[in-house]
């Protein structure tokens, strides 16, 4: 199986917000912008591994900027790491000025996605080659957000950690 580049994933969407998915305060609903992120995090990672792909975990969202009604929204998602079967997907949010059409970080979040076969069962996926620093710093951050998912699910033993511990360490 080749490995593939961060960009093959690389998933763009494109919306506007519109009244029945804003709350009193005239904001996008938070469920409403999860579901997005849950679509465009599950296109980038079909297109990495080629396979049906099923959300595992909704691993950090961050709502750092409320999206007003009638804004544009762009989800950028990209897979930051695969594992064996599992992936690690990077999204940024981004709203657009209506006037200025200047772009600015609304939100970001991180999703971890299976491939699987035709029976649900997970399959093999290709390895991932990051190529920008941005892309390289989230490729190593997304081991370490692994390793201390697991320490703290208690499947992994603290001491076998070695990219957490190697942070105590520098």
């Amino acid at each position: 199986m080749e490995a593939k580049l961060v960009s093959e994933s690389a998933t763009l969407m494109t919306d506007l917000v519109l009244p029945g998915e804003t709350n009193p305060l005239n904001n996008m609903f938070g469920g409403e912008l999860l579901a997005r992120m849950d679509r465009a995090a599950g296109i980038a990672a079909r297109r990495h591994s080629r396979r049906v792909c099923v959300t595992a975990s909704v691993n950090h969202v961050a709502f750092n900027r409320p999206i007003p009604l009638g804004s544009v929204v762009t989800v950028e998602a990209k897979i930051s790491r695969s594992f064996n079967s599992s992936m690690e997907v990077y999204l940024d949010v981004w709203i657009e000025d209506r006037e200025s059409g200047i772009k600015k970080k609304a939100n970001e979040a991180i999703y971890t996605f299976v491939a699987v076969d035709d029976t649900g069962h997970p399959v093999a996926i290709p390895e991932l080659i990051p190529e920008t620093d941005l892309e390289k710093e989230r490729y190593i951050g997304a081991l370490r957000r692994k390793q201390l998912s697991l320490v703290i699910a208690g499947k992994m033993k603290p001491s076998d950690a070695t990219e957490l511990i190697a942070l105590f360490n520098e």
